[in-house]
């Protein structure tokens, strides 16, 4: 079996305290971004919970479908009105000519 000097150059203690510190400033970076995140989603859980009544991400996709749903629903009927007047227009237009 072989040893670890025999296949890693053994660090000095300088060496392995610098590192030691660079681990330690990254888990730090880390934990901040990680608390900054949490906080974000947080508040935009508040956000959705204030806005459309939860938070919850099933419910929030379905409440989405809906709106689409609606939402075409509207613009279909809109085109449909602005062909009927575009009909009847086109109508007038040949009634004077």
């Amino acid at each position: 079996m072989p040893t670890p000097s025999s296949t890693v150059a053994i660090q000095d203690i300088e060496t392995l305290k610098e590192r030691h510190k660079q681990l330690d400033r990254q888990k730090t970076t880390a934990e901040a971004h990680h608390k900054t995140a949490e906080e974000q989603l947080q508040k935009l859980k508040d956000e959705a919970r204030a806005k459309y009544g939860t938070d919850d991400i099933i419910e929030l996709k379905t409440k989405l479908d809906a709106m689409k749903q609606e939402n075409d629903r509207r613009r279909a009927e809109y085109q449909k009105h602005l062909d009927e007047i575009e009909t009847k227009l086109k109508a007038i237009e040949q009634k004077d000519a």
